[in-house]
């Protein structure tokens, strides 16, 4: 299937960006065998794409009380309930060989309450899925039923940071009509 990367906004030649952002994209193509679209379509405005890009490490690859699936997790139920194609593809990619299942993504992005999870990641799913869909809401008793799952405050901001963060990416990726790249249907979901 070959698509636009971006509707509405042109990604730029890559060998037309700065230094740092064209370095960044050809050490994802190394790493994955291609330039995910994400990195493509954003480069359109180079000062917003290493804000977004600084901000999405900072909370997507350090080492905390949330595993690197875990985040994914969030990624992909806040994802699904925006509606952004190309972050529940994307990231439910990641998330299966984060996760080292096939089947993970998939039950999340359609009702992560129905997925094979456990207690403590559900109890996280549901504060992120309030953060995403009615922070004002936010009370005491989301904090608390949280926290007891065994989440610290370092944890339950994490897992706003990430809903929150990713609310935004859904809106931009929407916005551009962003295209999952033909690579992530199939990762993660076959032995190699």
């Amino acid at each position: 299937m070959t698509q636009p990367i971006a509707k509405r906004f042109p990604p730029p030649a890559i060998d037309s960006l700065p230094e740092d952002i064209r370095s960044r994209l050809l050490a994802v193509q190394e790493k994955s065998g291609f330039v995910p679209n994400v990195f493509l379509t954003l480069a359109y405005r180079p000062n917003e794409f290493r804000a977004f890009f600084a901000y999405h490490d900072a909370l997507m690859e350090k080492d905390s009380g949330l595993t690197k699936a875990e985040r994914e997790m969030i990624v992909v139920a806040t994802s699904s309930a925006n509606q952004c194609q190309y972050c529940v593809i994307a990231h439910g990619a990641i998330l299966r060989i984060r996760a080292k299942n096939p089947e993970i993504a998939d039950q999340i992005a359609v009702n992560y309450r129905k997925a094979d999870i456990t207690p403590r990641q559900r109890a996280m799913l549901d504060f992120a899925m309030k953060v995403s869909a009615e922070a004002h809401k936010i009370s005491e008793g989301d904090f608390a039923a949280v926290a007891a799952c065994g989440f610290s405050d370092d944890d339950i901001w994490d897992i706003a940071a990430i809903a929150a963060f990713f609310a935004l990416s859904n809106r931009m990726a929407n916005v551009t009509a962003m295209r999952p790249n033909d690579e992530f249907y199939l990762m993660g979901r076959l032995p190699k």
